[in-house]
């Protein structure tokens, strides 16, 4: 599923009535309260267990989302122990396969209603979750040591209740939106990641795999992290950092030769124009034309 689908998804559930443009937390978010992220906030492993890592998945699930943090876990090695670090498998809301990003189909090793217990939760972009997948995760999570979201799988994160006053990320291109359909999430621009309490969310696609990197650190330390991270040749340190995704803290400029949304600041559709005092506005995705549409002024002085 490409970005401008997720978008779509997003804003079915309900952005055209979001009313009055704000996005409290948004702007007030600080590189203070990200950087308490770094803090160690240490995790305790079972001794002789692995950990259970549930991938909740539906139509749609966006691979690298999901397949990033799968291999994170999966490769985590420590010698001393005759157990996997991380026991992997995946959840959905029937046993039926779903066909995830690009065609691939995956078979659910279980289903919501026989799943075992996780201590960790990873949602990654994907469909719109249903009441009983709602319910899965808010009564899961009474018992994670951490429940992540990937991209814009902060969107079914966050239709659970479960961010309500807390703070999150979500992918650059899905900040408005956030921020509008979720009023009383803090959603914080430019964040690899946000920690709060036993929840966290990652930004973009790639951010999941800093995310469990960091997660690996909190269960058995940075060195550990650090050789995963070897291992699997990956290069990048946003794990180390979640101020990284800065990149993304203010709006993408625009030229008059390459405008991006009026409402969002991402890549347009040339056939979705809006014109508001003489000038012309262009939109990534239809609903965001209709938020424009309804209340122009306070997207036009962008």
């Amino acid at each position: 599923m490409n970005r401008r689908e997720l978008l779509k998804r997003s804003a079915a559930l309900g952005l055209t009535a979001a009313g009055s443009f704000s996005i409290p937390g948004a702007a007030a978010a600080t590189l203070d309260a990200a950087r308490e992220s770094t803090t160690l906030n240490p995790l305790t492993p079972p001794a002789n267990a692995s950990i259970p890592v549930a991938f909740l998945i539906s139509e749609g699930a966006v691979v690298i989302d999901f397949c990033g943090p799968w291999e994170v876990f999966e490769r985590v090695y420590l010698p001393d122990r005759k157990l996997d670090a991380f026991s992997l498998y995946t959840v959905a809301e029937t046993a039926a396969p779903i066909t995830a990003g690009g065609g691939l189909k995956i078979t659910p090793n279980y289903t919501i209603a026989n799943a075992p217990a996780p201590k960790v939760i990873v949602i990654p972009a994907q469909s719109p979750a249903s009441e009983a997948t709602k319910a899965w995760i808010r009564n899961a999570t009474k018992n994670t040591d951490v429940t992540m979201s990937v991209c814009t799988g902060a969107f079914v994160l966050a239709s659970t209740g479960l961010l309500s006053g807390k703070s999150a990320t979500t992918h650059h291109g899905a900040y408005v939106d956030l921020a509008m359909q979720y009023p009383d999430i803090h959603v914080q621009r430019g964040a690899r990641f946000v920690e709060s309490g036993n929840l966290a969310s990652a930004g973009g696609l790639t951010s999941g795999m800093d995310l469990a990197f960091r997660v690996v650190e909190r269960y058995f330390g940075r060195d550990v992290a650090s050789q995963t991270a070897s291992l699997l040749e990956y290069q990048g340190q946003g794990w180390l950092n979640p101020n990284s995704n800065s990149e993304f803290a203010g709006p993408i400029k625009q030229t008059a030769n390459h405008p991006l949304c009026a409402v969002c600041g991402m890549e347009i559709d040339r056939s979705l124009p809006s014109t508001y005092k003489g000038k012309t506005y262009y939109f990534c995705v239809k609903e965001h034309k209709q938020i424009f549409d309804a209340s122009p002024e306070q997207f036009a002085a962008k």
